[in-house]
C-alpha cells in the first residue's frame, strides 16, 4: 500500500515512518505549507524550531496563532519556560517521548521549522548527553560572568585537557558546556560525543522538503511580518520577558527583536532604529539559515520555491511513498 493517505505516521521500533520534514529560513512560508499539508492529509505537526518552543514569545517567534493551532494537532510549541536553556538533545527527548506515548501514531507526522540541527538530529541521531542539574548549570554560568572565558578555559585544560585543547579560550559557551558535563557526569564531553544516538524517523519512507525562497521576496516578507508582530503585541511580550529578570545569556533572551526592543524601551535607541535593527538581524539570520540548508542538506531534500504547494502545484512525491 502506498501514499501517506493510507500509511499514516506509525511509530515502529521507536521511530516515525512516513515522516514529512519541511525546513526553510524564517518567514519563508514553511508553517503555512505544513498546515495546508496537515489539513489535506489528516496529519499532525511537530515544531522543529528552537525558538518556537519557548513560552511568552508567541508573537515574536512567529508561532502559529491560536486559530491555526486549533485546525490540526500541534506539538512542542511554547512548552518551555524562557528560564530554561533548551537544547537539541532536550528537543529530541521530547520527540522521543511523543513517539513512546503513541502520540505520533496512525497519522502523517510533519516536522516543520528552521533549526537545522534539529533536523539533523531527527534524521541521523545525536550523541547522548547527561542531564545537567540546575545548580551545576547555574554555577558555571556564574563563574563565566565572574571570571571570564579565559580563566575557565585554563580550568578545563587542567581537568579535561583533551576537551580544552579543542576549544578557543574565548568560546565561553562551549567551555561552560564542557565543564558542566564533566561536573555532572564525571566524564569528558568528548566521551559522550563519541556515542551516536539513533534516528527518530525511518529515512527510507520519509519525505524531505526545504524551501529556498527568492532573496528579494523573502526580505519583503520579513519586513512586513515584523511590522505585523508589533501590531499584534511583540512589544508587550518583550516587556513580559524582561519582568522575569532572566540571565541575558539564555537562548530565549537572544530571540531576534528582544535585545533591540529592550534597548528602545530603555531609551537607548529610538523605536524606528530598534525596529530597523531587528529587521536587519532577521534578514541576516535568514541568510545564515539558507546557507546552512544549502550546504548541509543532502540530495534527498526536494527544493521548493516560496508558495509551492506540495501535492498541488508540483508533482507530489508523497504519493509514491512505499
Amino acid at each position: 500500500m502506498s501514499g501517506i493517505e493510507n500509511s499514516g505516521g506509525q511509530a515502529g521500533e521507536g521511530h516515525v515512518e512516513n515522516a514529512i520534514l519541511i525546513a526553510g529560513p524564517t518567514a519563508s512560508g514553511k508553517s503555512a505549507l505544513a498546515l495546508d499539508l496537515a489539513e489535506r492529509k489528516g496529519g499532525v505537526i511537530v515544531n522543529t524550531d528552537s525558538m518556537q518552543g519557548y513560552s511568552v514569545l508567541d508573537v515574536l517567534t512567529a508561532r502559529p496563532t491560536a486559530a491555526e493551532l486549533a485546525r490540526v494537532p500541534h506539538y512542542l510549541y511554547g512548552h518551555v519556560h524562557p528560564s530554561i536553556a533548551y537544547s537539541t538533545g532536550a528537543w529530541l527527548r521530547d520527540v522521543m517521548k511523543l513517539i513512546d506515548e503513541g502520540t505520533l501514531s496512525e497519522r502523517p507526522v510533519i516536522f516543520v521549522g528552521g533549526t537545522g540541527l534539529y533536523f539533523r538530529a531527527l534524521a541521523q541521531g545525536i550523541s547522548e548527553m547527561p542531564d545537567i542539574p540546575q545548580p551545576i548549570r547555574d554555577r558555571w554560568r556564574y563563574e563565566l560572568r565572574e571570571q571570564g572565558a579565559a580563566k575557565l578555559h585554563r580550568i578545563l585544560l587542567r581537568e579535561d585537557s583533551a576537551a580544552g585543547m579543542m576549544l578557543k579560550p574565548t568560546d565561553g559557551q562551549r567551555i561552560v558546556r564542557a565543564l558542566e558535563v564533566l561536573d555532572a557526569s564525571g566524564r569528558s564531553i568528548l566521551e559522550w560525543q563519541t556515542a551516536r544516538g539513533r534516528p527518530l524517523i525511518d529515512r527510507d519512507s520519509a519525505r524531505f522538503f526545504v524551501i529556498e525562497p527568492d532573496r528579494a521576496a523573502l526580505v519583503e516578507r520579513i519586513e512586513a511580518r515584523f511590522d505585523r508582530m508589533l501590531e499584534k503585541g511583540a512589544l508587550d511580550e518583550v516587556k513580559q520577558l524582561a519582568s522575569l529578570g532572566l540571565d541575558s545569556d539564555l537562548p530565549a533572551m537572544k530571540a531576534i527583536g528582544v535585545r533591540e526592543l529592550q534597548a528602545a524601551i530603555a531609551g537607548e535607541l529610538s523605536f524606528p532604529e530598534a525596529i530597523e535593527r531587528a529587521k536587519i538581524a532577521t534578514r541576516q539570520y535568514a541568510k545564515r539559515q539558507a546557507t546552512w540548508f544549502r550546504h548541509q542538506l543532502g540530495p534527498e531534500w526536494l527544493r521548493l520555491r516560496l508558495g509551492d504547494r506540495v501535492g498541488s502545484t508540483i508533482s507530489d512525491p508523497l504519493s509514491s511513498a512505499t
